[in-house]
């Protein structure tokens, strides 16, 4: 086991600076999460990303808000900018439930506690230290600024809302994942010679200038004002389209937008990473430990990844209701065998590891090295999604890159079992490719992660059983669901285990209505399921679902959709989860009723 100092971790006091001999610092970060020095989390990822380009670093993790400030002011004032982000996740689905009611705990947090951060991180601690420091540079980042870099509906505030340059105040806003805007950034900032340089053609960043003085360019996309978004929902959805198509592309155009007398720019994202990029990204010299300030103190978020590796980036799933895509990108980033093996040993050293890896996945578990046949198509497409409605022809879906790196951990001496946490794209499963060998593979690795990488429990997320809700959710036909659990079933049978398929469900989705939802409850009962993993749709920023939640309209249809939105709605349809439950049949039998659906309350009460 490695034995570990102060100064392994990046420095979050006064003290922890002078440790490391530095009388000044390059860039002082704020985190709304608890710092844990893992490549999982943003801060500790752009902490050292910055430290590798030989910068001086601090963190300063949850600062305390609502005292003297003395947290904004411990460390001074940075040679380079303040740069701020919200935490792993959006600030206001991390504090409130999809009733909008406050949570008991987070995830991010010392134990838990719910009262660590305030809503809306980036604007708070943005607005504290411009009162403070107004000469030195905010930049945003993280998932919270990237999904409200435009005009945006806020569902706990039912308004739609201004970029978040507008009302935090923030010099640059650096969206998705930001770590070659950011290095970019520095090298500029430590080059020029004015205290407040805007480099304003750094791919992957957005900025704010006045209408007057902007000058537009040949191929930028201009967007519906916001003012005009708030006349007109239509407007604001039509926005959307653009928004993800661009987000999408891998030669993007410049997004353009309007707000009081200033125009938000959105400059092209960066290609992807190239696997080397990614590589040093995650070879960076992490602890892979919570800071020892939190000694004692549980962080559930780190408990939950501690023992698991992410082996690449992005997703081309395009799930109507996700943030993936939006945040990482559609085109897969893949580490390398020799990365993710060092990361595997790494944790080997860590004093608790037992030999189990809780997880060998990404933001899907199975689209490793999966990639365009002909990347020179992939360049030109604007889809969202490489599956949805079908399969791309031009997709290599090949499972052996996947079960190479399988194979190579679990013949690590140390290692009993890894298991795949990650969600399942079944839809890839079951694909038939015109290659044989891509076939062949597809069914190696489906049996071998049914057999040898299940804890017990399969999680998978058709979602919905509706084909009309599905499509909206771009996501695969029930049929597929219901043919992998046979194959699931079956290999289960012959390998002699007793496992379990556990489906995730959405209610309320956009086009989702009552009977759907009561059609879900009836076949899901007749295929001997008892939900437990469902929740109701939460409309977040920047999502496909959202817009059309809000405004009514597909955005790319503009064809209206409806949506569950009151209280009562949404209570209605969720109680169809719970079917089995003696307290809801009551309700559930008037409601059937009440909509003239006899049929379906004989199918799920039948009189004995």
């Amino acid at each position: 086991m490695k034995e570990y100092r102060l100064t392994d971790w990046l420095p979050t006091t006064k003290k922890e600076v002078e440790l490391r001999g530095w009388n000044e610092l390059d860039v002082i970060l704020f985190s709304g999460d608890a710092y844990v020095d893992h490549p999982s989390f943003g801060a500790a990822v752009v902490g050292r990303i910055l430290e590798a380009e030989g910068l001086r670093i601090a963190i300063v993790p949850q600062p305390n808000w609502r005292d003297d400030l003395r947290d904004f002011k411990k460390l001074g004032r940075p040679r380079l900018f303040f740069g701020i982000s919200a935490g792993c996740m959006d600030s206001m689905v991390n504090k409130y439930t999809a009733n909008k009611r406050l949570r008991s705990d987070d995830a991010y947090t010392p134990d838990a506690r719910p009262d660590m951060r305030p809503e809306y991180p980036s604007i708070v601690y943005t607005q504290i230290l411009k009162k403070l420091y107004p000469d030195i540079p905010v930049v945003l980042g993280g998932i919270e600024a990237s999904m409200r870099r435009l005009t945006h509906y806020d569902y706990w505030q039912d308004k739609v809302r201004k970029s978040i340059l507008v009302d935090s105040g923030a010099d640059l806003l650096i969206y998705g994942m930001g770590e070659k805007p950011l290095v970019e950034l520095a090298k500029r900032m430590q080059q020029a010679d004015t205290g407040l340089p805007l480099q304003r053609d750094i791919p992957q960043i957005a900025y704010l200038c006045k209408t007057v003085e902007f000058v537009p360019e040949e191929g930028d996309i201009r967007l519906y004002s916001h003012e005009e978004c708030l006349k007109d929902k239509k407007k604001q959805a039509a926005n959307f389209r653009h928004i993800e198509e661009e987000s999408n592309k891998y030669a993007a155009s410049r997004i353009t937008q309007e707000v009081d007398d200033l125009t938000i720019v959105v400059n092209p994202p960066y290609p992807p990473l190239t696997e080397a990029e990614l590589d040093h990204s995650f070879d960076l010299p992490y602890t892979r430990l919570p800071h020892p300030k939190y000694k004692g103190k549980r962080i559930p978020a780190y408990d939950m990844i501690k023992f698991s590796v992410n082996i690449h980036r992005g997703c081309f799933g395009g799930c109507a209701f996700c943030t993936i895509s939006a945040h990482q990108g559609k085109f897969i980033v893949s580490r390398s065998k020799e990365s993710i093996l060092k990361e595997v040993k790494a944790l080997m050293e860590l004093p608790d590891f037992k030999g189990y890896l809780s997880d060998l996945g990404g933001p899907s578990a199975n689209m490793y090295h999966m990639r365009g046949n002909d990347e020179a198509l992939c360049k030109k497409c604007k889809r969202p999604s490489c599956i949805h409605p079908k399969v791309c022809p031009n997709l290599n879906s090949s499972h052996r890159p996947l079960l190479d790196i399988y194979h190579a951990v679990d013949a690590l001496p140390g290692i009993k079992k890894s298991f795949i946490g990650s969600g399942v794209r079944y839809d890839l499963l079951l694909h038939r490719s015109k290659d044989p060998e891509t076939n062949k593979s597809t069914a190696e690795y489906t049996r071998e992660l049914i057999a040898r990488h299940v804890s017990g429990r399969l999680k998978v997320a058709p979602e919905h059983t509706s084909e009309r809700v599905l499509s909206i959710m771009r996501k695969p036909s029930f049929s597929q669901f219901q043919e992998f659990k046979k194959i699931f079933d079956r290999i289960n049978r012959e390998e002699g285990l007793r496992q379990q398929l556990i489906p995730y469900f959405i209610s309320s989705h956009p086009g989702c209505r009552e009977e759907d939802m009561a059609e879900l409850a009836v076949i899901t009962k007749r295929l001997d399921f008892q939900l437990e993993q469902v929740q109701d749709f939460t409309p977040t920023p920047m999502t496909v679902a959202t817009e059309a939640w809000y405004t009514g309209f597909h955005p790319y249809t503009l064809e209206p959709v409806f949506s569950a939105k009151t209280p009562r709605e949404k209570l209605a349809q969720r109680q169809f989860f719970f079917w089995y439950k003696p307290e809801e049949r009551k309700n559930i039998i008037n409601e059937l009723r009440r909509i003239g659906r006899q049929d379906l309350i004989d199918k799920l009460y039948v009189k004995r």
